[in-house]
């Protein structure tokens, strides 16, 4: 069994708010993601693609882990991108996007793009997932110091994103959580704002999944929120 809790808000700077996050509990279905493009383009872009998510699941069902997320995304990427086609409104639409599949006690995770998937256990907190950034996938292999990563003029460049490309990569994980364990889902407007400390301390705080996310919203306001802000957390029991 999983217990669990999301939240969004637009942050203390943009007026809109292009995330867009799922619980489905009923198919075991957890996602959020990060939308971008102008005007509206962001938005539409996060909710069809989670849309597109749930269908495939709702539809095909659960069994297949890893291979079935996979295909959802590529479903979701191909969908976006008819979309931005047929709507000039739409061109350059796209989404970063981090699911978890749970079946029989088994989390399987996805991502595209940025946002994030964290695991918490005794008092630890360790990220799962692994950014598709040209940070994290070209600056850090060339070797270039974080200090001066932090302010890299490409600091803010993906390398992959939902209806972008039709080459979609994505990553995939697994996990088995001991009862107690949380796992956090999360836009870059929580993990590329607030403090890793931060987030560890409010997560290890008692309280309930829903206080503990807003606690983690009002932490990345308090450091400038200046992007959209979406968590979902899992609990398993």
């Amino acid at each position: 069994m999983l217990e669990a809790f999301g939240a969004s808000d637009p942050g203390c700077v943009r007026a809109n708010n292009e995330d867009y996050y799922l619980i489905a509990p009923s198919i075991g279905l957890y996602v959020v993601a990060d939308g971008m493009g102008g005007a509206q383009a962001g938005e539409h872009a996060s909710k069809l693609a989670t849309e597109t998510l749930w269908d495939e699941v709702h539809h095909k069902g659960s069994d297949g882990g890893a291979q079935m997320l996979v295909q959802a995304f590529r479903q979701a990427n191909q969908r976006v991108m008819e979309a931005a086609a047929g709507d000039p409104s739409l061109e350059g639409m796209g989404t970063t996007m981090v699911a978890v599949l749970a079946k029989d006690g088994e989390l399987w995770i996805a991502s595209v793009g940025d946002s994030r998937a964290y695991l918490f256990d005794n008092g630890q907190l360790r990220a799962i997932t692994e950014d598709q950034t040209w940070v994290n996938e070209v600056g850090r292999r060339l070797g270039i110091e974080e200090e001066i990563l932090k302010n890299h003029p490409m600091r803010h460049v993906l390398t992959m994103a939902i209806g972008v490309s039709e080459q979609l990569r994505v990553l995939t994980y697994l996990v088995k959580p001991a009862p107690g364990t949380m796992l956090l889902l999360c836009s870059d407007g929580l993990h590329g704002v607030a403090p890793e400390e931060d987030m560890r301390r409010v997560l290890n705080n008692g309280g309930s999944l829903e206080s503990k996310c807003e606690a983690l919203i009002a932490t990345a306001k308090e450091h400038g929120g200046p992007d959209n802000i979406t968590v979902v957390l899992l609990r398993a029991a």
